[in-house]
């Protein structure tokens, strides 16, 4: 069993979360303040512990902190409806979806364009080419 006086250091071991982020997320109220020693020193109980698991869960799925906010907060809170934890899941995996989409695009567009550049000593270069229109483009728009 953990005991009480984990200090930062061995919290980032077991949760997996940086003591920088640790940190952070006690600054952002995130997580709760840990207990602190008379020598100032943080020191963490098992509960804070594994909330910087879940935080760490969370994160490694790409949820946003305010997502994860609201996540703590109806995870901590055993009368919640699980409808509301379904609803982030499904929103989080639209914004994925969308992420993803753009993604592809951008390899598309950069493929078509690596396959249509010579890659050898002369200068032309459609990649290059479409960078500046591109640029250009923008520049048109304002």
């Amino acid at each position: 069993m953990m005991n009480a006086h984990i200090t930062i250091s061995e919290a980032a071991s077991r949760s997996g979360v940086s003591a920088k982020m640790i940190r952070h997320y006690e600054s952002i109220g995130l997580i709760d303040p840990p207990t602190r020693g008379e020598n100032n020193y943080r020191f963490y109980d098992p509960r804070l512990i594994h909330e910087l698991g879940f935080i760490h869960r969370a994160r490694d799925l790409g949820f946003s902190i305010a997502d994860i906010r609201l996540l703590l907060s109806l995870w901590r809170d055993r009368n919640r409806p699980s409808a509301e934890v379904k609803a982030i899941a499904i929103a989080h995996i639209a914004e994925l979806d969308e992420k993803i989409a753009a993604l592809q695009a951008m390899s598309a567009q950069l493929r078509h364009l690596s396959a249509c550049c010579h890659g050898d000593d002369r200068p032309d270069c459609p990649i290059l080419d479409r960078l500046a229109e591109t640029q250009v483009s923008v520049q048109s728009r304002k």
